[in-house]
Formats: structure tokens, sequence, C-alpha cells
């Protein structure tokens, strides 16, 4: 596996046999929410159908485990100093964070983050729902994260009241040289992407990239990898490659994995598609080892 490539396959077998162990520093994966909905059927593709079937065939219980050999391969390809987030939502939330626990180790848990959005209808049978989860563990007690990078800025309030208190011109400079506070685990100023955003690619769960750019900058460095197993429209390379992060991509579907590819051409950036299908044509005309290569 090597920097500017998107893999068209399952997450769990393309981990096992292309990525090498302790190699990326970072991992975001937003898998497919447990909600049962046609729009998890994103590209439409055979392949793709087949494996939205076999995740709920046998409810929740199936999803985790359908789930688990992915996390593994995760937590066996990360460095020993990197991190992953995991999005999820109230359906499965809870079962995600036993099956981390399992894999990472209970004490590799940083934070449960709460994204809060505004968008979505209201319901009078209970509280309205806006809000996702994204689970932080490491690798090990050892790892990135770079705190001063996402401080923010302070409130005007919060600046007169310390001038108001009377302290020292040379302190109050002080507190305001750092760049403001430090970041909590309740992400309040980042919307949807909604259906007029000028970063609106047409896939229906796509994540806003200013999510990835924080998650990005508080857990790797410039030069680093970062992967996305289930990487749909693409913006987690995307927003890597803006970063100045290396990158590497997967997913199931091979218009996923096109529409990928699209993305990350118009930013200027390298790409290469591996194990995308091919016509039987195609295949007929390879020679023996790069057909072999292919299967």
């Amino acid at each position: 596996m090597q920097n500017s490539e998107i893999y068209c396959g399952n997450a769990k077998e393309v981990l096992m046999y292309s990525a090498v162990a302790e190699s990326v520093d970072l991992i975001y994966v937003d898998p497919p929410f447990f909600s049962n909905k046609n729009y998890e059927l994103i590209w439409g593709n055979g392949y793709e159908l087949k494996a939205y079937e076999d995740r709920w065939k046998g409810g929740l219980e199936n999803y985790i485990a359908w789930m688990e050999p992915v996390i593994m391969q995760c937590h066996r390809v990360l460095k020993p100093t990197g991190s992953i987030y995991v999005h999820c939502n109230w359906r499965a939330n809870a079962h995600l964070r036993l099956l981390l626990d399992r894999v990472f180790g209970y004490n590799r848990f940083l934070n449960e983050i709460i994204w809060n959005y505004k968008s979505g209808a209201g319901t009078p049978k209970h509280f309205g729902r806006k809000h996702d989860t994204i689970y932080l563990y490491s690798k090990s007690a050892e790892y990135t994260f770079n705190a001063d990078d996402l401080r923010v800025p302070y409130a005007q309030s919060t600046i007169n009241r310390l001038k108001y208190a009377g302290a020292r011109e040379k302190n109050v400079q002080k507190v305001l040289d750092r760049g403001g506070k430090l970041a909590d685990d309740v992400w309040l100023d980042i919307g949807h992407v909604q259906g007029n955003s000028p970063e609106r690619r047409g896939y229906p769960t796509q994540k806003p990239e200013p999510l990835l750019d924080k998650i990005i900058r508080a857990s790797s460095r410039p030069g680093e990898l970062v992967l996305d197993p289930m990487c749909g429209g693409g913006t987690t390379m995307a927003v890597a490659h803006k970063l100045g992060r290396k990158w590497v991509g997967i997913d199931v579907s091979p218009l996923g994995c096109k529409e990928s590819e699209r993305y990350l051409l118009e930013l200027g950036a390298t790409v290469s598609l591996v194990g995308m299908p091919m016509s039987v044509k195609a295949l007929k005309a390879l020679q023996p080892f790069p057909f072999q290569d292919w299967v």
C-alpha cells in the first residue's frame, strides 16, 4: 500500500493483503450507519449491493460482526503512535464502543467526540437527534495530538473579563498569545454539507471538509500517512492532500473510487486506482503475471 492510491475492494481484504503492519499514522473510518435505509447504496453497483445485503441480514449482531475484522485490520496497520477515529450515530455507537474496547483496549480510549449539527427534522415523540458520535482511540500511550493547532479564539467577553479583573497588561497579553482556549470534545461549529454547498459532490452521506480538517490536523503531522478504509466520495483524502499529508483510500464501490479520483485530480493530486474491475476483453489481453496481480 503506497501513498496516493485508491483501492477498490472490501476494506478487510485490502488491508489484510495489501497493507503492511504498523505503516499508517492516522485512520478515519465512516462506516455505513446501522440505518437499514437504501441511501446506504450510494453508488448502486452489484458489489455494493451484496455488501449491503450481507451486513443487514442478521441485524445488529451481523453488522458488528461485519465491522470487527475491519477494526482489527485497522489496529494491525496503525503505527504504535497512531490513532483511529470511528464515526457512528445512535443506532450502533454503544456496540461499536465495546468493539473498539476489545480490539484497542479500554485504556486506549481517548475521546467520545460529539459532533452537534442543526440540520434534520425534529420529532414530537422524543428529543431531536442532532449529533453523531466519533470515537477516538490510540494504538499506545504515545500518540500524536496537536492541541495547539486546534485552539479556539477567546471570546471578547473572556478578554474583557481578564482586563476587568485587574490583571497586569503583560499577563493578559500572555494569555492572548496562546491563540485561544484548548478544544473540547463537543463540536458545535461544523454543519452538514448542504445541497447548495460548493463542496457538495452528490454523495448523500458526505461529511464536511472542516470536520476532516479538524481530525487530520489534530492527530497527524505533514508528510504522515492518513488512511480512510471506507472513503466514499474522497473527502478524507482531499483534505489530507490539502494539509500536506500522504493518503490512501479504500472503497467497495468502483463508482465511488472513480468519484474520489475525480475529486483528487481536480486538486492536482497524483492518483493511482488499484483493483478496479476490467472488461473480459481487457483481461484476456493481459500477460500471465499482470493477470495474476489483478486477481
